[in-house]
């Protein structure tokens, strides 16, 4: 199955496509630990020659992928590459539109639960589990 995403990714022109075909990889790869897909995942964010929703889904990948610290140069490329337009086009894939909520997008909100886990969720979260700052 990874090799099939893989392939699919070398030949794919829509950069969403792309970054579909990262995460399902990525998926795929949580599911079943596979090594040298881990180091290619970890990759695809550090090459500044693949699009942007590519490097974004492959950051993001990456961190579904490992319990280590966040390296300083991954959170600075999802800082930087998470921008409110790419956010709402990636909003398009069901794994983002699963994990939006609370008048987040479903990048913003993964963003913010990997990378900044201390910031609250928004005042007015739709979220029933989670923890209330007006307790």
């Amino acid at each position: 199955m990874r090799s099939s995403f893989r392939a699919r990714l070398a030949t794919e022109q829509d950069p969403i496509v792309c970054a579909a075909l990262v995460l399902a990889t990525a998926e795929a790869t949580r599911a079943h630990p596979h090594a040298p897909t881990i180091a290619w995942i970890r990759e695809r964010w550090r090459h500044r020659s693949q699009a942007p929703e590519v490097r974004l889904a492959a950051a993001i990948g990456s961190l579904c992928l490992t319990d280590e610290p966040v390296p300083d140069d991954l959170r600075a490329a999802v800082d930087d590459l998470a921008t409110d337009e790419r956010a709402h086009a990636i909003d398009a894939l069901p794994w983002m539109t699963a994990a939006g909520g609370s008048g987040e997008t479903g990048l913003h909100r993964c963003v913010r639960k990997m990378l900044y886990p201390d910031q609250p969720d928004p005042e007015h979260c739709d979220d029933p589990w989670a923890i209330s700052s007006k307790s």
